[in-house]
Parts: C-alpha cells; sequence; structure tokens
C-alpha cells in the first residue's frame, strides 16, 4: 500500500539526530521485508504473522542465472529484480551468501513492491514541496523505484519470510545473518552468553556487513543487558559508531548506497548535499561538534578489537 500520507510527514519532521534511532536492518530498509523460503517457517519467529509469497517471481526461479560474484556487488547493481533471480536457486540450496544477499534485495525494494503506483503517487506529492531535504527523499525514491522495477505485490513481500530467509541464512554460516536476526530481537539462541559470544564474533570477523547488521541490536536496545558490558553498546552513539565502523571495513556507505538510500527514501533522513556519503553525513548532521572525537574513540575501538573484550 502506499505510504500514509501522515507518516510521510512525521517522518520529514525529524530532527537530524534522530539518524541514531533507526535501524540498518541488511543494509537498507528499516522494517522486515521478503524471501521466498516459506516452507521452512522458524519457531523463533513464528509469533509474526505470515504473509503469502505469490508466484510472480517464484515462477521464474527455475530460470535463474548462475550466481554473481561477489565482486559484482550488491550495490553496483542497477536491476535488483533479475538479480534476486540470480540468487534464489543458490539460496534454495543452501548457499549462506545468497540468501543473506537475497533478503538485502527484498529489504531494499519491499515499499516499492508492496504497491509500485502508490509508490510513484507518493513521490510526485513529495515533489511539489521546495524543500532541500524533501528534494533528497524524492531521489532516493526514484533510485529505488529504478532500482526494484519488476517487482510487484504479487511477489508477497513481507516480514516473516524474510526472518525465514535469515534464519536459513544464518544457520547455513551467515554471520551477517545471525547479526540481523539479533538486531530484529530474534537470535538464534536466547542466552546472554549466546548474544556476548555473536558480538565477539563479529568483531573479530572485520565484516563490514556484520557489523553494520549488528548495529541496531548495539544502539539503545543494548542499554542495560549485561551481556554487552565492555562492548561499544548502550545508546543511539554506540549505534552510530558500529555502522560507521561498517564503512572504515569496507561497506558500500557513497551518497547512493543502500544505507543512505535506505535512511533517505524509506525514514526520510536525508542528506542536502546530493554527494555526501553516510560518515561525512554522520559527523555533519548528527554528532555534535564536541562528540567528533568522541565518535572516532568508539569507532577505532570497535576496529582495533578482535572480540577479546571479557
Amino acid at each position: 500500500m502506499p505510504l500514509a500520507r501522515s507518516r510521510l510527514l512525521w517522518w520529514l519532521s525529524l530532527p537530524a539526530l534522530a539518524l541514531a534511532a533507526f535501524a540498518w536492518h541488511g543494509g537498507e530498509g528499516l522494517g522486515g521485508r521478503v524471501t521466498t523460503r516459506t516452507a521452512h517457517r522458524d519457531p523463533q519467529v513464528a509469533d509474526i504473522p505470515a504473509m503469502r509469497v505469490g508466484d510472480g517471481f517464484l515462477a521464474e526461479r527455475s530460470n535463474a542465472l548462475a550466481v554473481p560474484t561477489a565482486a559484482s556487488g550488491f550495490d553496483a547493481q542497477r536491476d535488483f529484480y533479475q538479480y534476486a533471480r540470480t540468487l534464489a536457486g543458490a539460496a534454495e540450496q543452501g548457499d549462506a551468501q545468497a540468501a543473506w544477499t537475497l533478503s538485502r534485495v527484498y529489504d531494499y525494494c519491499a515499499a516499492y513492491a508492496q504497491d509500485p503506483s502508490g509508490y510513484a503517487a507518493d513521490s510526485m506529492r513529495l515533489e511539489t514541496s521546495t524543500d532541500a531535504g524533501v528534494a533528497a527523499m524524492v531521489r532516493a525514491r526514484a533510485r529505488v523505484a529504478r532500482r526494484c522495477a519488476g517487482f510487484s505485490p504479487a511477489d508477497g513481500l513481507g516480514a516473516q519470510a524474510v526472518l525465514d530467509e535469515r534464519v536459513q541464512a544464518a544457520r547455513a554460516g551467515s554471520l551477517a545473518s545471525e547479526a540481523s536476526l539479533l538486531a530484529l530481537g530474534r537470535p538464534l539462541q536466547d542466552s546472554a552468553d549466546y548474544r556476548r559470544g555473536l558480538v565477539q564474533r563479529v568483531l573479530a570477523s572485520r565484516d563490514p556487513q556484520a557489523f553494520a547488521a549488528i548495529a541496531p541490536a548495539m544502539g539503545a536496545a543494548a542499554n542495560g543487558d549485561a551481556a554487552y558490558r565492555g562492548f561499544v553498546a548502550g545508546d543511539q552513539f554506540a549505534l552510530l559508531a558500529w555502522q560507521l565502523a561498517a564503512c572504515r571495513l569496507g561497506l558500500d556507505c557513497g551518497a547512493d548506497s543502500a544505507l543512505m538510500t535506505g535512511y533517505c527514501a524509506n525514514a526520510g533522513i536525508c542528506s542536502r548535499d546530493a554527494t555526501q556519503n553516510f560518515s561525512n553525513f554522520v559527523f555533519d548532521a548528527a554528532v555534535p561538534g564536541q562528540g567528533a572525537d568522541k565518535m572516532d574513540e568508539l569507532v577505532n575501538t570497535l576496529i582495533q578489537t578482535e572480540g577479546e573484550t571479557s
């Protein structure tokens, strides 16, 4: 369905510091999305209402092309519908990286795919604004629409499905998927030892996608949880520190990256400078001047830590 007008206006009224309140769940959007593996319903995510996966995408899976190499890159893709087709077969066969990347594609495209015409109509309404921030949101939404063209409501994008896909990817060995499940409040194991161990594994991995995926769990959601004692965790600046560390470790954080697009297209949190990357945007809009050194210290701590925190 199209985004509610009141919801769009509410997002747009948020101050810049609200960057810290939102999560990067797999690199792009701000909510649960879709996958195509619905047959393996996991009991840990069964309390979220299931949404039917339609026949539109599934019907073409048997014609999937070879899975792209890692060098092709998520952010390098311009046709996510075709990209998803290349990933689907390998994901079905238990390829952890393919399943994780497929979940990212659907996460990125879900808002558009639920109602492409409504999405376009909302964008047209936003175009009447002369505010630079709104203009940036319009550009981000247009980028999503171009990259996600081909998806439709028949593809059944939904929160339960993406959780199922990420559970499968995590069990197959995707650390980023495992981290994203923690951030979604659906960890593979619900114990303090597991949560602490997972953070240690992410730190030791130096995997930028895993850093970004776990970031929401390390923000305010971690406040008061003894499992995270000694880690960079517990407030909105910790969340940003993990995301900035992901950027420094190699995550695409450019002006048109999935990270910047997700914040802007879905939440209306946009840079007025169309060339500004995520790191510059955070220090410009979300971190007070006197806090820049502290943020750098937090990021350096994350990058230099090898999971040895006790």
